[in-house]
């Protein structure tokens, strides 16, 4: 029964119904939000709190293989790389590149 090719087509439809119709809906009220505004202020202060709180749970509380690693590791690569961020002009890429290269480092000579 599952494997029904009208099955397939409804779950494809439905996925796509429930993914695009919010796509849409972003594209025609996307120029009546004010991006300087309240509101889209603080949806931004909101998602950097959630990748800050993200950010700290690995760092702290880790899961999987990152468990296995030494909290010093862990703390050096993502100093190293918030350093290496500011000196380059807040770039992502030099940042990520310090951070994983010190953890790599760290994890290397003092296991």
């Amino acid at each position: 029964m599952t494997d029904t090719p009208a099955v397939w087509l409804y779950v494809v439809v439905a996925g796509a119904l429930v993914t695009y119709v919010w796509r849409l809906l972003g594209v025609l009220l996307v120029s009546r939000i004010d991006p300087q505004g309240a509101v889209l202020t603080w949806v931004r202060a909101v998602a950097t709190a959630l990748v800050a709180a993200l950010v700290a749970r690995m760092l702290f509380t880790p899961s999987g293989l990152l468990a296995h690693t030494a909290l010093f590791a862990r703390l050096g690569a993502i100093t190293a790389g918030v350093i290496a961020w500011r000196i380059a002009g807040r770039r992502v890429e030099p940042g990520v590149a310090a951070a994983v290269l010190t953890f790599l480092l760290l994890q290397q000579f003092f296991p």
